[in-house]
This record gives C-alpha cells, structure tokens and sequence, in this order.
C-alpha cells in the first residue's frame, strides 16, 4: 500500500506556457530534485542556468518527425507508471534501466488559443498535442506514487507540500491534481472533437455517437439559481460568441448564476438589432424580456423600453447593441438595475455608472451575429440535448399575407420588430409592439390564449401608471412564436386594439384563425418559423 507521503526524487517538466517555469524549477532543483525536460522547455531552462537531463538521454532515442514523437516512449512511460510497491514492476524498471519519474509538470500545445485565434486547419492540427495527455493520463492514473500539474497555478501548492512533507507530496494533494489532469485532457479532448465534428460536417439527421462538452473555470460563484445549489461558470474553447463569455468587468460587485443568466438572454436578444441601422435597448427580467425598442439613440431607446413594462424592469438587466454614452447611462442609472452589458463604454459613461459601486458594467467587445450557427445544451435527468442555435431571422423569412387585409409599411416594421422580439420571450410567448418598441409582453404561460390576455394586461397597466387614457396595445401589432391552435388568442390580441398579426402559421385551424382575423379586420402574416423558447 502507498504511503500517504510520496517523495519526489526526479522531475520531468514539458510545457507549452512557460510562465512562472523557471522560479518552479529552480525552486524543485534547489530541494535537490533532479529535472528532466523536453524540446523548448530544455532550452529555457538551460539557458537559465539549470542543470537539466534531456529527455532523449532518457530514452535513448533523439526528437524526431518535428518533435511529433519524444516522449512515447517505455523510459519516459515506464517511469510514471510503475507502481513503486511492487516487486515485478521495480524489477522490470531495474532491467530495462528506467528511472521513476515523480513529478510530472506538462500543460498541453494551445490548441485552443489557435482555434479562437481563427488559424487554418493545418495550424490547429500541429496543435493537437498527443504525447502530453499520454504522460498526463499515465501519470494520473498513478496518482498514489506520482504527482502532476497541468496548470501554473498549482506550483506554489505543490512547493508548499515539498516543504511541510520533507520534499514529499500528500495523496490528498496528489488526487486533486490527478482529477484535475483528467478533466484538463478530457476539456481538451473536447475542443478537438468538437472541432472536427465543424470541420467534417455531417448530414442534418446525423447525430454523432459521442459527444463532450469541456470548458475552463471562468468564475466560480458563491452559489445557483437558489442559495443552497453550489455553482460555477465555465468558458468553453474556440471562439467566442460575444457576449457574458467574452466581457470584461468594468466595475461592480461580483456577478451571480443567474446575473450571468439573464445578462447571456439580454445580449442575445439585443444582438438581433442591427447597430447600424438603430440604437436597440433590451431590459430583461428572469431571461425574459420586459421591454425592448429602437430609437435614434441609445438613451431614447432605453426610455421607450421601460415605458413598456416599468414594474419589471426594477431590478433588471440591460443590454444595449452599441457603445454606452453618457445620456444613456445617466437615463439607466436613475432605475435599480442589476447588470449593464454593451459593446463598450466612454469613460464618460463609465464613470456614470461607478457611482453605482454595486451596479456591473460589462463590455462584449462586439454584438454576437443573429445569424451564426452553434449548438445549445441541456441536461436532462441521465443525459443532456443538444440542438442547433435558433439562427433564423425575420429579415430573411419570406412573409406570407394570408388575410383580405395586406400590412402597412410601418405595421410590416412592426411585426417584423415584435417577432425579432418573440425569439427571446419564454413559450407560449406573445408581443405587442408599436412604432420599433414593446408596449406588452405575455411569457411563459400554459395557454396561448393566456399570454395575450397578459401582454394585452401589461401593456394597459403600463399606460395607466403614465397617466395615459387608453391601452398601448391600442394600434399595436402582435407576435406569436407559434401558431395560434384556436382564434381565441387572436381574437384577445384584436380586443386589446392590435391590428395586425405576425405568426408562423400551420395549425390544422389555420383557416378559421384566417376567417376570425378577416371578421376583425386584422392583417395577418404568416413566416413559416416557429420560436418555441423552452
């Protein structure tokens, strides 16, 4: 049985990140621990004045093929899994003149920095690294006499274990860094299948029979959707889509899950608003919109989306499709908000905000494209679903007018913009919409008809809250995110004072939800896409 304590003798170390690789070195060497190491590594610390074995004096044989092959090898391989209790194996190291090897230090060619950097295929091959999670995963499996380090920031963990353990490591020490070798190597693994799952492509009903989602530790945080759930927030490899993934924190208190929840469902819905051709603004409440508009700038937008659903967005999330400027952030500032997301900043504008120490501010560095493909995940109990990312927009959908009565030009932009908005709102989703702005959101209910009576609701308590005499669904259009199964939700939309309709059509009752808008003078269109936003 292995000790508790297990004295480290000999390292080998082969990095790609040479940060912090010198002072770890020459830290091992000083506590007498002799150090083997590969290609570039070998170079850097020999030019640092350490005395280092080359790991071809290990095995005999040179570098080779580009350094493609140097460390498979029985001497090197041998030499981090021989258990070091067992007669068969020490004989078989004594034989065959393998020495231990008990300090592993390899973090792997960076594959996924040339993959988010955009190189040519051939580039992200050469940085395949094999030979790396070989020795990585030879060493982890023999965690009970072997240490390994995959990340840099374990040195200091691993000096401090020498010297409290008489240059030894603990087992408890040795299993954490063994799990977190199988999860890096099996990250990585992912980001390369991943890869070429995109590389390869595949038929569309053609689902592959493995598939892995690996990521890095981005931020842990001090817990989930409710206080008593432990969580964490992950950045998977490649690039990144702009957006919770790729912001910087300009200020504020530390982001929450479901901070980081609703600010990923406010800048994917905003991100559906071309910046070039208007300011778009979206306030979000639990993932779900309460106000969205257009305006010639961003703090005219901003108001015009609170008008919509004052109430909700107390507290809410803001995101905004171009750069934050001062009118704006004062505008925003005077509302309890939660999170503030853009392109970027002004100083101007920053400043603003910091005057709110718990307000977050985060720049994307860009607007995420409507139109990319990808993939969503979700667990469910004993697996997970994946599905494409919905990339369809409204602009590229050809409409259909089924109704006696075509849509004006400005009641088409209407229902265009309201079912750009349904895209974001939780099924069964319906949204009125008036002149580029949300006046009534329905999100989330069991009965279609149920969520029209609720925009329709919304949108006259927010009028009366403004002192105005009518609904805002008065001379409003409607969105639907699936068909209308019966003309009753329709027929609601018609009462609260809409006047046209968008939705995607293909009930079996398609034709009498036709005849009962034509009874109310509505015009409706159909897109042929559905929504659905479970």
């Amino acid at each position: 049985m292995a000790s508790d304590l297990s004295r480290v003798s000999r390292a080998l170390l082969s990095v790609s990140d040479k940060a912090g690789l010198v002072a770890f070195a020459r830290a091992l060497s000083e506590r007498g621990i002799a150090l083997v190491s590969t290609g570039g590594t070998h170079r850097t610390l020999t030019e640092a004045g350490l005395s280092v074995t080359e790991v071809s004096d290990l095995t005999g044989f040179p570098e080779m093929m580009d350094g493609r092959v140097k460390t498979l090898h029985p001497g090197v391989h041998g030499g981090l899994l021989a258990i070091r209790d067992n007669p068969e194996h020490q004989a078989a190291m004594l034989a065959h003149g393998i020495p231990a090897i008990d300090l592993l230090v390899v973090n792997l060619y960076p594959f996924e920095a040339t993959l988010a950097a955009g190189r040519p295929a051939a580039d992200c091959v050469e940085n395949i690294d094999i030979g790396g999670p070989a020795m990585i995963r030879a060493a982890a499996k023999n965690h009970e006499d072997v240490a390994v380090v995959v990340d840099v920031a374990d040195y200091a963990a691993v000096l401090a274990d020498l010297d409290a353990h008489g240059g030894a490591v603990t087992r408890a020490t040795r299993r954490r860094l063994a799990q977190k070798a199988f999860a890096r190597t099996a990250s990585y693994d992912a980001a390369i299948a991943t890869w070429m799952a995109g590389e390869i492509g595949a038929a569309p009903d053609e689902a592959p029979a493995f598939r892995a989602l690996g990521g890095t530790l981005a931020q842990g945080l001090r817990y989930g959707e409710n206080p008593h759930l432990a969580a964490a927030f992950y950045r998977t490899a490649g690039r990144l889509r702009p957006g919770v993934a790729t912001a910087r924190q300009l200020q504020g208190k530390a982001l929450s899950y479901n901070n980081l929840n609703d600010t990923d469902a406010a800048y994917e819905a905003v991100s559906e608003f071309d910046p070039a051709r208007a300011a778009a603004v979206v306030i979000v409440k639990h993932a779900n919109p309460c106000g969205v508009a257009e305006g010639a700038s961003l703090a005219s937008a901003y108001a015009r989306a609170l008008a919509c659903d004052p109430v909700s967005a107390f507290g809410g999330i803001v995101a905004l499709n171009r750069t934050l400027d001062a009118e704006a952030a004062r505008r925003i500032v005077e509302v309890f908000t939660e999170v503030i997301i853009a392109p970027d900043a002004t100083e101007e504008a920053a400043a603003i905000v910091a005057a709110k120490k718990n307000l977050r501010l985060l720049v994307a560095g860009g607007v995420a494209d409507p139109r990319a493909p990808g993939e969503v995940w979700r667990t469910v109990a004993g697996g997970f679903l994946v599905q494409g990312r919905d990339n369809a927009v409204v602009d590229d959908m050809p409409l259909t007018v089924v109704t006696r009565r075509a849509p004006s030009a400005a009641e088409l932009a209407d229902l265009r913009f309201a079912f750009r908005v349904a895209k974001h709102v939780k099924s069964n989703a319906i949204v009125y919409a008036k002149d580029g702005a949300t006046v009534g959101i329905g999100a989330g209910q069991m009965s279609r008809v149920d969520s029209s009576r609720i925009a329709a609701w919304k949108a006259g308590e927010a009028a009366r809250a403004a002192g105005l005499p009518e609904s805002h669904a008065r001379g409003s259009v409607v969105a639907s995110d699936a068909f209308f199964p019966f003309a009753d939700g329709l027929l609601a939309a018609a009462e609260a004072g809409a006047t046209a309709v968008i939705q995607p059509g293909g009930s079996m009752r398609d034709d009498a939800v036709i005849r009962a808008a034509d009874e109310a003078g509505l015009a409706m269109v159909f897109t042929g896409h559905r929504h659905f936003r479970h």
